[in-house]
């Protein structure tokens, strides 16, 4: 009979050990599968950095990316700088300032080629905050309708 009971024990102790090895497994797996997700983020992302390392497969020396394929994601926005560093066109926030002479939000909007309305919208919205413009009767006044204020906010003489 010991040995019987042995043999049960030994048993039972194995099973325990493996429900542990299972438990590990599946924590392990999840972990895993997080892991992979941020990767995916990351590579889709992250600019000018490669991915060296991937937790499914790891890279192959032998096989080279094309520059197309490596990039994901939204490429980065070209300024239309020149080299020199000074802009060739003016800014939406420069034209809508500059546009702002006694017109209305409408005629600003229509006169800004190429932008969006709600892009204008936004726009003359933050110069408001920023007291640069006021609204008058519907109309944006220039200005030397607001007191002789300049741009930089001070007082002209």
């Amino acid at each position: 009979m010991s040995t019987l009971d042995e043999i049960t024990q030994e048993k039972q102790r194995v099973s325990e050990a493996l429900a542990r090895i299972d438990a590990q497994r599946q924590k392990l797996a999840g972990q895993l599968g997080e892991l992979e997700a941020t990767e995916r983020v990351l590579a889709r992302y992250s600019t000018g950095t490669k991915r060296t390392v991937s937790a499914k497969s790891p890279p192959s020396p032998t096989k080279a990316v094309a520059p197309a394929q490596r990039q994901r994601g939204r490429r980065p926005a070209t300024t239309a700088k020149p080299g020199d560093g000074r802009r060739t066109s003016a800014t939406l926030s420069d034209q809508v300032l500059a546009l702002a002479t006694g017109r209305t939000q409408h005629e600003i909007a229509s006169a800004c080629k190429g932008a969006r309305p709600n892009h204008v919208g936004a726009t003359i919205s933050r110069h408001k905050r920023a007291g640069r413009i006021e609204e008058r009767d519907g109309k944006l006044p220039t200005p030397s309708d607001r007191g002789g204020a300049t741009r930089s906010g001070v007082i002209a003489q």
